[in-house]
């Protein structure tokens, strides 16, 4: 039998209207009633899609955010000092607490996936979960899609899988980003990409080619190199310190290598823009941090978050959902590096 919000309130041992005020995010209990309660519904399954009021959206108490870590990949050891995943934890905690929800994140490791699927306490309890996809191959899609109810997928997406996708345009970014190289007078163009394969990278790859293809630019092969797309610290390769054979202008598929060539450029005593120019992906704050700011393209963090929350709310309250797939657009940031 479902449980209502009486039974709540009567486990939480709290008065209904408590309980009420908790899930429409109301003042008038305390912090402490608040997470009480907050915990009874999650150990009891409890499925509070609810709303303001009528005619409103309808809301989510509990939301699993969940991580795939992968020692090889973006989601390593040390991701939760990735920018990217910091400002996803704020906004997604800012967006649900703001409704009264609560926002649990629940650890995975991607070499015993099927087992942890399996045997999570956490994931057999939740309702409705968030999972970041950065390193997931469709394998691991499909595993988890199968095993889990009530699930969007971030920052990745497959074709052919029918499940629900929330990600940025990587293709329309990394296009945008060749083509505006291209307007500034650069011919002799470089590409620094990731030596991790994952699906994002490889469409910023295919939408930079399109923008080159357009404009009739071959980029040399030794003008292709790969470093650690999250690492800010390594030598110069060969290549960009003779400047009778370097590039005019290179683009790196995220900030992480573009900050750290910026680095070495400036120890080595070459100017930026005027000896090589440099552009990254992804608009982390430390852009702003070094000289010449660097040129890159936006990543819409808050405005993914916010589609994967009300996806998922629609996908919870609606029993004929059918699968959606969102792109989200990605914004020209224009700075001195280029």
């Amino acid at each position: 039998m479902d449980l209502k919000m009486s039974d709540i309130a009567k486990i939480a041992g709290v008065s209904k209207a408590a309980v009420s005020f908790a899930l429409n995010g109301k003042p008038g209990v305390s912090d402490e009633t608040r997470r009480k309660i907050f915990e009874v519904i999650e150990e009891e399954g409890y499925k509070p899609l609810r709303k303001r009021k009528k005619g409103g959206v309808r809301k989510l108490a509990s939301i699993s955010l969940i991580i795939i870590r992968d020692q090889n990949g973006m989601m390593n050891r040390s991701y939760a000092s990735l920018p990217f995943f910091d400002t996803l934890i704020s906004s997604l905690s800012q967006i649900v607490g703001g409704f009264g929800g609560q926002v649990r994140t629940i650890n995975l490791d991607i070499d015993h996936l099927r087992e942890e699927l399996n045997k999570n306490e956490l994931l057999k309890k939740a309702t409705a979960s968030i999972v970041l996809a950065t390193d997931l191959n469709q394998y691991q899609v499909e595993l988890i899609n199968a095993k889990l109810r009530n699930v969007i997928f971030i920052d990745n997406y497959f074709e052919n899988i029918a499940t629900d996708f929330v990600s940025i345009d990587n293709f329309q970014g990394a296009y945008q980003a060749g083509k505006y190289i291209v307007e500034q007078g650069y011919r002799q163009i470089g590409y620094v990409a990731s030596n991790h394969t994952i699906s994002n990278f490889s469409q910023r790859r295919a939408g930079f080619k399109q923008a080159m293809d357009e404009s009739n630019i071959q980029i040399p092969a030794e003008f292709i190199l790969s470093l650690n797309p999250t690492e800010l610290r390594g030598t110069l390769p060969e290549l960009l310190k003779d400047k009778h054979s370097r590039p005019e202008a290179i683009f790196c598929e995220d900030d992480y290598m573009a900050l750290r060539l910026l680095k070495e450029f400036i120890q080595q005593g070459i100017n930026v823009p005027d000896d090589i120019a440099i552009m990254g992906f992804d608009d982390i704050f430390e852009d702003t941090m070094v000289t010449p700011e660097l040129t890159t393209i936006h990543v819409p963090i808050t405005q993914i978050v916010t589609q994967a929350i009300n996806q998922l709310q629609s996908k919870v309250a609606d029993r004929h959902w059918l699968p959606q797939k969102c792109f989200i657009s990605t914004k020209l940031i224009k700075r001195e590096s280029l």
